[in-house]
This record gives C-alpha cells, structure tokens and sequence, in this order.
C-alpha cells in the first residue's frame, strides 16, 4: 500500500450538525454490549433496566433496523414501542460484517480488523459477507482463512447458543466472527422463539439471535409498505419470544446499523479518480480508494474536487487520528485501509464500474436485484440503532 502523510485533512464542505455521527466507543455502542452483558451488574449504567435483573439474556440482533426508522414505524411496532431503551451507536462504517464482528467480540472494528464490507488483503479484494473474492465471485475460504483473518474468540471464549439461519453455519463470514460457538439453525422465522425457548429452558445465561429481513427487504423494497410489513413482523417476533420467556430472563433488542433510502443516486468513479486509483474497497456509502504508488496526494485533492460537496472525503490517517475505527488499530487492520475515505452525508452511493464480463447474478443465479436502500455511512439514520429490553411474561 501505498504511504500516506500525516498532514493529509479532511475535505468538509459545509456539512451540517450532527454529521458526522461518530460512535460513543466508551459508553453506549454496539461494541459494548456484550462485554456489560457478560460483565458484573453494574458493569453499564446505560443498558436498559430489564437486562440488569435478568438471570438470563436473549440478545436478538435486527439487521438494518436503525433507531430512525424505527421511530417512524412505531405504530406498526407497539411491542418495540413499549419496551425500556432508547438509542445507542453503531460502530464505523456502518455496515453488517463490521458490526456483528464488534458486537459479539466485544472489540472496535479498528482492534477486531473486519473493517468494512469489500476487504484488500492478500493482494485480493474479500467480500466479507460472502467471503469471495474476484469478478467471478469465487470462493475465499482457501485462500483467505477466515479464522486467521480475525482472532478474537466470540463472546471472549464462552460458548454462548447462537441462533440464525442454518444457510449461515459454515459460511467464511461465520467463521470468522462465530468460529467455536454452539449454532442452532433455523430456516423459518416461527422456529425462533421456539429454539430460544429451548435454549433458555436449558439453563443457558445468553443467548444471541441474528435475523435480517429488515436489511434484506429493504435493501430490495426500499421504503415503503414492504418494509412496514417486516416492522410489523419483526414486531411480532418480538412478542412471541417475550411469550416464551419466563420472568426472570430479558429480551435485548439492538440492531447493527440502520437504511437511507438511495434509489438511483448512484455515481460510479470519475476516470480522473480511478486513474490515480490501484483499488477500490469499502463499499458503496464508505468507500475506499487505494492510491497508485506515490498518488495518495493527488488522489485525496481529485477526490475532494470530484465528491467533496457530497460528505467528507477524508486521508486515512485523518480517519484514524479522529478514531473512526475505535481508540486503537492494529497493524493488520491499518494495512487493510485505503487511502482515502469517500463518506457521503447526502443520499448518494459510489459505485465501481462494472466491466462488461463480471457476473450479475446473486448467490441462487438470479438477476441480482438494484439496491435501493443502503448504508455504511455515519449520518445519524445508519449510527443510531435500538437498545431496547423487555422482561420475559411467561407465567
């Protein structure tokens, strides 16, 4: 990788209060919750009242349900609603593999290195979350072992039940962030609460749950009525596990980031960035550019002119001086940086241009669908996600 000056500064336009959001790595963000889980009582005074006086905490993880949106929907969700909590942030960049790695490692994406969506290590770009890399999408396991890629025992070595979709089990991603914990699959949404059942009347202290179809729906509906549909849903989860639930045991509802609805505000990369540009990672709203050697200047300068007007355009050292990526970085999670950051606080996306050979289909052959909703970014609808607990009512 090429070398960056200390001197580089970020390129702000304007951009308004409350941008950007920045994680509280010290208090009450998604990389804390399990160490005061697993800490002593009053190891957090700001985790809700109901988990403090639990003898046993079902942790449920909402993909893609941000504290905004929840907000809004809050008369399709009386169950969230009425629940203890407010909000608490997210980690950066906001987007699932870094989140979920901070979550159950209890460690900042800058110490745990899982730092973002598309990865460049080895020489190749990893897609974390489907851990493969190339234009053909070929399977990374082998050549990137996910159990090297990241360390940290999950749950700081205690085998703690988790449940998800049983496709989930064995894939590089869980690997690399669930390797050594107890999986309980389950395939249709009705099996959660009935494995939780299972598994609390067993004696187990927590219990993690992972459901995404917020993400999944709104990544493919938007917003609009399918995604109020899942709300509701998610919000009728909720009540059947809090069903199951005797009580003494608490139900801790939190999410890894939330939505901004895109569309088609889509750029690809200028020729005059790209051709300063060697490779590019990240994702589409906290994208990476690594710079052709000796570039990183004139890279930051045509990125700030091209993309400034839209967010931050930032140099690598700059995110890291401003602990973007927590107090700390590993030396492995820095040489996995780009050297400049595009973080848009508006509501757009920047794209890669797709060469005409690459692979458009997703993981069942399909046409892959247009991404209308999108995240990882730090404006407050991505950062701020829910804190809730409920005591269970099952009598």
């Amino acid at each position: 990788m090429s070398s960056r000056s200390s001197k580089d500064t970020p390129h702000r336009k304007g951009p308004p209060a409350g941008f950007p959001v920045l994680p509280d790595w010290r208090g009450a963000c998604l990389s804390n919750v399990v160490p005061a889980l697993l800490g002593p009582p009053d190891a957090s005074d700001w985790l809700p009242e109901p988990v403090k006086e639990a003898k046993s905490v079902v942790l449920l993880l909402i993909d893609g349900m941000g504290w905004e949106q929840l907000q809004e929907r809050a008369a399709l969700t009386p169950v969230l609603s009425s629940m203890q909590g407010g909000p608490i942030t997210t980690v950066a960049p906001t987007t699932t593999t870094t989140a979920l790695t901070s979550l159950v490692t209890g460690a900042t994406p800058g110490e745990h290195g899982i730092i973002g969506y598309q990865i460049h290590m080895n020489g190749q770009v990893l897609n974390a979350l489907r851990w493969t890399s190339g234009i053909k999408r070929a399977d990374a396991r082998k050549s990137i072992i996910p159990e090297q890629v990241q360390t940290r025992p999950a749950f700081f070595g205690r085998r703690v039940p988790v449940v998800s979709r049983s496709e989930f089990q064995g894939t590089g991603f869980t690997r690399a962030h669930l390797d050594g914990v107890a999986h309980a699959g389950y395939k249709l949404t009705s099996s959660i609460a009935v494995e939780v059942h299972k598994l609390v009347e067993g004696g187990a202290p927590l219990v993690y749950v992972y459901y995404d179809g917020p993400d999944r729906v709104g990544h493919e509906y938007g917003f609009g009525p399918y995604l109020d549909a899942e709300y509701a849903e998610v919000d009728h989860l909720v009540a059947r596990i809090l069903e199951v639930l005797p009580p003494e045991a608490a139900l801790l509802v939190v999410s890894d980031h939330g939505l901004v609805m895109v569309g088609d505000n889509t750029m690809e990369l200028a020729r005059d960035v790209l051709a300063l540009t060697s490779v590019v990672s990240g994702e589409a709203r906290f994208r990476w550019l690594h710079a052709r050697p000796g570039r990183a200047g004139e890279l930051l300068a045509a990125a700030a002119d091209r993309y400034g007007r839209f967010g931050l355009v930032m140099g690598a050292e700059q995110v890291l001086d401003e602990a973007w990526l927590g107090p700390v970085a590993s030396p492995e999670a820095r040489a996995r940086l780009g050297d400049v950051a595009l973080v848009p606080r508006d509501p757009v996306a920047f794209t890669e241009p797709k060469p005409p050979s690459a692979n458009r289909a997703g993981a069942d052959g399909k046409p892959a669908f247009k991404l209308l909703c999108r995240h990882g970014s730090l404006t407050s609808a991505e950062v701020l996600v829910p804190c809730l607990a409920a005591a269970g009512n099952r009598t």
